[in-house]
């Protein structure tokens, strides 16, 4: 089963809902703002793409943090930290593909040799 997980008006994440269904691939779908992020999924995403990959430093709530919340993020238990406490912080989407791996952000060309 693939696991998708975002925020649900997010560009990206309804690109790639749209991109899964249009290959007819069913997945079950993980809304950050009202499920939360899992903090034993998040350490796994941690380890499978790295922080650096997972922690969105172009979005607006980056942008929005002050510097010292910014400084801060240094490795990956303060990221892991900052993207618990907002969620917005992190790359989407992040797909969890079952036995195919993990994947964070959308790439159709990628995707596509998943299935």
């Amino acid at each position: 089963m693939i696991l998708l997980y975002g925020i649900p008006n997010c560009d990206t994440v309804k690109k790639a809902r749209a991109w899964l269904s249009e290959h007819g691939l069913a997945y079950t779908f993980h809304d950050f703002k009202k499920q939360g992020v899992p903090p034993e999924q998040l350490a796994l995403w941690t380890q499978a793409a790295g922080w650096e990959k997972l922690l969105n430093r172009k979005g607006t709530t980056w942008r929005k943090l002050d510097a010292a919340a910014q400084a801060a993020v240094v490795d990956a238990a303060s990221a892991q930290s900052l993207m618990l406490a907002h969620a917005s912080v992190i790359k989407r989407p992040v797909v969890d593909w079952g036995n195919n791996g993990i994947t964070v952000g959308f790439d159709a060309a990628a995707w596509a040799g998943r299935i």
